[in-house]
C-alpha cells in the first residue's frame, strides 16, 4: 500500500532547524501520535506537513490528490457565530446523521453557546468525518474533561478506518489507548 505522506530526512522551523530529522510514512488506517516536550516545533511540523511553513530541508511526498483536515491547537472561533452545529458539519462536508451519539444534543445549538470543551469534540469530529484522507489535530485533548476524553477516544478509533489521523499529544494514555504507533520528536541539536 502506498503512503499517503511521507516524509524523508525533514528539517522544519523557520530561519534554523528545530527538530531532528524526521523521517516517516502515513497509511490509511493509521492513527499515529506526535509527542515530544512543550516548544520543540510540533506544531510547526504539522504546518510543514499542510504546507503552511515550507520545510527547511529534506522532502515530502503526498499522494496524488490527498485531502487533509486540520484541527489547530485553539480552535477559531468568532465571538458571535450564529451558525448551529448542524450547519458547522455541513459546511465542513461531514455528515450528521453519523455524529457521536454524545454530540447530537449539541447539532441544533448555535456555536458560540457551547462550551470550550463541547465546541472542540464539535470540531474535532467535523475533521474526522469530513472525509479527508488525512487528519491532523493539534492538541485535541484542549478543553476537554475526562469524560470528552472517553468520546475523543472512541471517535479516533471509530473514525480512522480508511483514513490516517495524525495528532499531536501529551496525555500518554490517549497516546497508548488510541494510536497504532507514536513518533517521538526531539529538538535540533
Amino acid at each position: 500500500m502506498s503512503a499517503l505522506l511521507s516524509a524523508d530526512e525533514l528539517l522544519v522551523g523557520f530561519s534554523a532547524p528545530l527538530l531532528e530529522p524526521l523521517s516517516f510514512s502515513l497509511q490509511r488506517g493509521d492513527i499515529v501520535g506526535l509527542w515530544g516536550p512543550n516548544g520543540v516545533g510540533k506544531s510547526t511540523l504539522l504546518q510543514t506537513l499542510i504546507s503552511a511553513v515550507e520545510p527547511l530541508g529534506g522532502r515530502i511526498q503526498r499522494a496524488a490528490g490527498l485531502s487533509i483536515a486540520y484541527q489547530q491547537q485553539r480552535a477559531t472561533r468568532l465571538h458571535l457565530m450564529p451558525v448551529t452545529g448542524r450547519e458547522y458539519l455541513r459546511y465542513m462536508r461531514a455528515p450528521a446523521d453519523q455524529t457521536p451519539l454524545p454530540l447530537r444534543d449539541l447539532l441544533d445549538r448555535r456555536i458560540d453557546r457551547l462550551s470550550g470543551g463541547q465546541y472542540q469534540l464539535l470540531c474535532i469530529w467535523a475533521c474526522i468525518a469530513s472525509g479527508a484522507d488525512l487528519t491532523i489535530l493539534d492538541e485535541p485533548t484542549n478543553n476537554l474533561d475526562p469524560r470528552s476524553l472517553d468520546v475523543l477516544t472512541a471517535m479516533l478509533q471509530n473514525g480512522a478506518r480508511n483514513r490516517c489521523v495524525l495528532l499531536v499529544s501529551h496525555d500518554q494514555t490517549l497516546l497508548r489507548q488510541s494510536c497504532t504507533r507514536v513518533l517521538e520528536v526531539s529538538q535540533w541539536n
